[in-house]
Formats: structure tokens, sequence, C-alpha cells
């Protein structure tokens, strides 16, 4: 048997290194496998870069002159059907195809006239949408019936509205694809069965993390910031804007007393415009190890998100003994239960200042209950669920 899987990177972000970690097992199994990705640098082996960084950005640049997301990049296309008639995998395991990496159409058409076997991580709402990654905070359902006249389609385009073709150019894609189509958490299951995709058969395998890495950590964080006498409430984020509850933090600031310090990391100089004083903004760690320190140090992680497939960073922070309050948005709440942490109505700030004070205050969430829900998400397991899956289609 041999697998190849498709990504925009290649052992960078969450998904890239998914790829890599199932690679590795793979390999472990004695199974050739590959990754096609299309942005940035990777020295794994198995990695075959197969568009230049330029075209990317061009192509980025046509998708919101024409409208057309997803099936621009024909040229790159071509080439990544080259390799794919080079290599001739039994199994194609697709994972993000929305990085102005791919033809949508013309890839898919392929798949189907070679009869390969495909499976499809969605790690978003895109692939039955006609634009969207996430449609929770405007509310639309356009999506189950099919999109048309698209609340957020300047996001993604400059001049049209293409929605209404290109959700028809989606649905037609997928016909007679021999597929398989994965989720990270139940919510997004649930969804996909409301959409064209429902006949597909499903697999919900949750998003695993290195608990080897993401483990409690001694370090000198709290003196070195002054706050031995604090409780420290952590927000972690990439890409922070209201999304991911940017101004939740801000408000909480407003709300909370002396007794509480907030720390963000994963901001920049234009977020840190935005924080007041009393917010510790930290850009970026050096490592995960130096992460993990941070995590081990505080007395809760937050999380605002207000959309979400299946946060890995609520993993981490379990993975290091820290409880969570989190709004209950997409997957966010399935990766806690009772004994680790609560969930809040989404935007009710009322309701998690009520479960931070209760959770600094009465400490009922224990270190050793959060290491042992952790214990769920162990990348080794999780990804040897994709062998196992694999395996099933021999």
């Amino acid at each position: 048997m041999k697998i190849l899987q498709i990504n925009a990177t290649c052992g960078a972000g969450s998904t890239g290194k998914i790829c890599v970690a199932v690679s590795k097992l793979l390999t472990k199994e004695n199974i050739e496998n590959y990754i096609l990705y299309s942005m940035g640098k990777s020295d794994y082996p198995l990695g075959i870069k197969y568009q230049g960084d330029k075209y990317t950005k061009l192509q980025a640049l046509c998708s919101r002159l024409s409208g057309r997301y997803g099936f621009t990049a024909r040229s790159s296309t071509k080439k990544l059907i080259k390799e794919l008639d080079r290599i001739r995998p039994d199994v194609v395991h697709l994972h993000n195809m929305h990085a102005h990496n791919c033809n949508f159409s013309l890839l898919l058409s392929y798949l189907k006239r070679e009869k390969i076997k495909v499976f499809w991580t969605f790690h978003d709402c895109w692939a039955f949408t006609a634009y969207c990654p996430h449609f929770d905070m405007i509310g639309c359902d356009k999506w189950k019936a099919g999109c048309h006249h698209c609340p957020q389609f300047k996001q993604f385009s400059w001049f049209f509205d293409r929605s209404a073709k290109l959700y028809k150019q989606k649905k037609e894609a997928v016909e007679g694809l021999d597929l398989t189509i994965i989720t990270p958490s139940q919510w997004l299951a649930d969804l996909i069965k409301e959409s064209f995709l429902k006949e597909y058969p499903i697999k919900v395998i949750n998003n695993g993390i290195d608990l080897s890495i993401f483990k409690p950590t001694e370090s000198n964080f709290r003196k070195r910031h002054g706050l031995e006498n604090k409780f420290i409430l952590l927000g972690v984020a990439f890409g922070w804007e209201n999304r991911k509850g940017l101004d939740v933090f801000i408000e909480l600031s407003r709300r909370l007393d002396e007794r509480y310090q907030i720390v963000l990391v994963g901001t920049d100089e234009s977020v840190d415009k935005k924080l007041p004083e009393n917010i510790i903004s930290i850009h970026r760690t050096q490592n995960q190890t130096e992460l993990a320190e941070i995590y081990s140090a505080v007395d809760l992680f937050v999380n605002p998100t207000r959309e979400e497939n299946f946060p890995t960073v609520n993993i981490e922070s379990l993975a290091c003994g820290t409880p969570i309050v989190t709004f209950k948005t997409g997957g966010s709440p399935e990766i806690i239960d009772k004994t680790c942490g609560m969930v809040v109505e989404k935007d009710d700030i009322d309701g998690m200042q009520r479960a931070i004070e209760r959770i600094c205050d009465n400490r009922p969430f224990s270190q050793g209950d959060c290491l042992k829900r952790a214990q769920n998400f162990d990348m080794n397991d999780k990804f040897a669920e994709y062998v196992e899956l694999y395996e099933e289609r021999k």
C-alpha cells in the first residue's frame, strides 16, 4: 500500500504537523508514503513541494480578482497530478485544500478517473460551503440547501459574489468520488450530515498532541513577570481577533480585580495597540517547551473563541495540568469534561467571568484530573487511527 497526503504545509502549522506525524507512523509500519505540499519550506525527507510561494501569492490575487476561490491554480494542479502519476498512490489523503494550492475540480476529476481511494480530513467547513471555512459568527445556514448571496464573500473576493456557482461546482466535483470524510470533532461531523456530503461515510478522529512535550514543566515564568501572588488567566491564539475572543479578554481585563492577571500569547504589534496596559502580551515563544512552561505556570486557560473546530490549545493546556473555561463553540467543549473545566454559552461574558472566579477561588479541578483527561488525546494513539483506517481499505 502506498499513501500520499496533500496539504498546504509540511511540518508547519497544525495541519502540517498532523501530516508529518501520520507519515512517521506509516514509515514505522513500513508503509511507503509521501506528503505533497505548496507553502513554506520543509526538511522532512518525504515532503515534496509542488508549488512555489510566488505562485501561491499570484493565485491568491487571482482568486481575489475573479472570485473563484478554490478553482484557480490550474498550472500547479497539473504539476500535482504529474506527481500523482509518478508515485501512483493507492490512497490519497487530503487536508487543507483551500490555501490557493489546488484547482478543486481538476484534482478531483483526476482522482475519480483513476479510481483512487480518497480520505479527506476537514479542518474547517470549507468543503461544503461556497467560500466560508466558518459561518458561526454570522449564523448563516445557506450551505444546507445551496449557497447564494454570500454575506462574507468580500473576505474572499474583491468584486464578485460567485457563491452560487462555486457551491454547485464543489458539489459536482465531489460526486462519484470514493471518499471517506474524517473530522476532528463530533460537532463538525454533525454539520456534514446536514450538507450535500451527508451520504459519504464520516469518521471522527480527534486531533492529538505530543505528550512528551506538553506536560507539567517547571519555570520561573511567575517570578520573571512578578506574578507570584496573582491568578493568571492565559489565552493562546495565532491570529488574534474578535473571532478568537480578543474583545472578551479586553472586557474581562476591565471587570476582574487586581487579583487577576491576563496573559495573551501569539500577539503582535497590531494587537498590542488594542490591548489595555493590564494585559501582558507575548508575541511568540521560542519553542513548544517554552509554551508548555507558560501553560504549566498559569491557573486557568481561557478560550472565548467564537468559531472553532477542535482547538489543540485546549489539549495542550490540559496536558500541562491546567484546567479550561471555554465558550460553547464548535468542538471546543468536546475536549473537556466535568473533571477539568467549564463550558459557558457563546458570548456570555458574565457567565465566563463567574466561571473564572469560581475556578480560581474554589479550585475544583486538580492537576491530576487534567492530566488524565489529556491522555485521551495522545498524538500517537490518535494518528494511529488514521493508519488503521487506511489498512481497512486495503
